[in-house]
């Protein structure tokens, strides 16, 4: 075992974090809440942060009686109209970034590159619904029975209010999945993690300012335990990112009242490094793609499947590249990790890491929480030699903790990626883009990078991302994120030749008319 020493100290420059009482007051003030407030804490000190607004389910009835009244005018616009506020977000946003690196940074602990990887890709998402929206939402002509006879057109009606339930490690990019929801016609129910609460209602209050209708997005917080119920059975749709857990008790309830739903979920991300990938290269791709935002990623790297060949120059390179991380309480952009964001995920941490201690794994470097820089740092983790059956190796760890596996070839390297329940993200490494281009079509995940971790295809926004298997249904991003949250509507016209037969003409040739009008439709490929 390899004790890691770490270049980061607790920072001067890091003092009970502060934040003005009159943002807080604004930003929590359309809350829909009446319970007993909750107070948040800082990842970083561990000093109190916020009072946050606590819901109760009477309060969501009552955010949801006001989204319907704010939905009804908002769904008689076009897509273009409504695109109008989102569109501005991208600057406003961009402009006034340093607003929500704090707030981020307060709420979450993470380091601040990592609060800017939200910032961009809220940027990005918006920028995209925006400007894609009025084309994917128009309505269009689509085949009719018979051509000329047959006019059909295909709309796309929103479905009512969508509930968007959202987790507390990507709070602004996660929470801006409202965003398409709104853009196609719906009102909202957003409910974000208590902890992150502000982070989230940050672009609300912007969005607000720009154009969007006051009560359209309502806010409510609180416990799953409290006011979970009365969140899926207002919704006409429920968006929920977060554990596979909880993801099958929702789409449970909301298949009682045969609500639709997408499930982003939980994952085991793998990673496969071929014996022709660029090493350097890797690792500098494997630090961010296992160790980002802390670990807490839905589509971070947890399993890593490294050719024998280059297995052990791999694995020496990637330990000294990772002991040369520096962790600090920083509001800065020089340091590489921050802290986790809650005691109840350092624990999950501390428990899987000594798990797998106790089954004969080897810590490689890491394996240690570190008190010295603030109550909920641990220290990025490289575990070789973890057997399967141990919470590493098959379960989600959600931290800066990644296990290392030698294999000999690439179809054993496939069958260890896939032998998971999950399929999120996967990653593939090698300098012959056709070699994992066809390596990755046979791995069992919704997206798959070459020779990236997880930003290629996640930061695509043209291109669909959710999950296969226990990691989810539906998707977002894409064409596909936004007509999810609409129901079709075909309205079609019949005119001349319907399907009666027309002057009188007798059953049966009418049905020797129609084989021969459907032989040659088909052969003029009309159909």
């Amino acid at each position: 075992m390899t004790t890691t020493s770490r270049s980061g100290t607790r920072s001067e420059n890091v003092a009970e974090p502060h934040l003005d009482p009159a943002l807080v007051e604004r930003l929590t003030a359309a809350v829909s809440a009446s319970a007993e407030p909750a107070t948040t804490r800082a990842p970083f000190t561990g000093a109190p942060l916020a009072q946050i607004p606590q819901s109760t389910a009477a309060d969501v009835n009552q955010a949801f009686a006001a989204a319907r009244v704010a939905q009804v005018e908002w769904a008689r616009l076009t897509p273009k109209q409504r695109a109008l506020p989102f569109a501005r977000f991208h600057d406003v946003l961009l402009s006034r970034q340093e607003e929500i690196l704090n707030l981020l940074q307060w709420e979450t602990g993470k380091a601040r590159h990592d609060a800017f990887d939200e910032v961009m890709e809220a940027a990005t998402a918006s920028l995209y619904a925006a400007r894609q929206a009025p084309k994917v939402l128009r309505t269009r002509r689509r085949q009719g029975a018979f051509p000329v006879f047959t006019r059909a057109l295909e709309s796309f009606r929103p479905k009512g209010v969508v509930t968007v339930i959202t987790p507390w490690n990507y709070p602004l990019a996660l929470g801006l999945d409202a965003i398409p929801a709104l853009l196609a016609g719906n009102a909202v129910v957003h409910k974000p993690d208590t902890q992150t609460a502000l982070s989230t209602l940050w672009p609300r209050m912007v969005l607000e300012e720009l154009g969007l209708p006051k009560g359209l997005r309502q806010v409510v917080l609180g416990e799953p335990a409290v006011i979970g119920d009365a969140l899926i059975d207002g919704a006409d749709f429920v968006s929920f990112t977060g554990s596979t857990r909880a993801g099958r008790s929702i789409a449970g309830r909301a298949a009682e009242r045969l609500v639709g739903c997408s499930l982003e979920l939980g994952g085991k991300n793998p990673m496969v490094v071929l014996d022709d990938a660029d090493l350097d290269a890797t690792v500098e791709s494997a630090v961010r793609g296992c160790l980002g935002n802390s670990g807490q990623m839905c589509v971070g790297i947890e399993r890593i499947y490294v050719h024998a060949n280059v297995y052990d120059g791999f694995l020496a390179r990637f330990a000294s590249r990772v002991e040369r991380m520096t962790l600090r309480p920083d509001f800065d952009f020089a340091t590489d990790m921050g802290s986790l964001t809650n005691s109840r995920q350092l624990a999950h941490v501390q428990e899987h890491v000594e798990a797998a201690l106790a089954a004969g794994a080897r810590v490689v470097t890491g394996g240690r929480v570190r008190p010295d820089l603030g109550p909920l740092f641990y220290e990025p983790t490289i575990l070789t030699g973890v057997p399967k059956g141990t919470p590493v190796r098959d379960e989600e760890t959600f931290g800066p903790v990644v296990s290392v596996y030698r294999v000999d070839s690439d179809d054993e390297a496939v069958l260890a990626a896939n032998d998971s329940p999950y399929g999120l993200n996967a990653a593939v490494y090698s300098r012959s883009e056709a070699r994992a281009r066809t390596l990755a079509a046979r791995i069992q995940a919704g997206t798959v990078n070459i020779n990236e971790g997880y930003a290629s295809a996640y930061a695509s926004q043209g291109a669909s991302m959710g999950g296969m298997k226990s990691s989810g249904v539906g998707r977002r991003h894409g064409p596909a994120g936004l007509v999810k949250y609409t129901e079709p509507q075909t309205v079609a016209s019949q005119r001349l030749l319907g399907f009666d037969p027309p002057f009188g003409m007798s059953r049966a040739r009418q049905v020797a008319l129609f084989t021969t009008l459907l032989r040659i439709l088909k052969m003029l490929r009309i159909r």
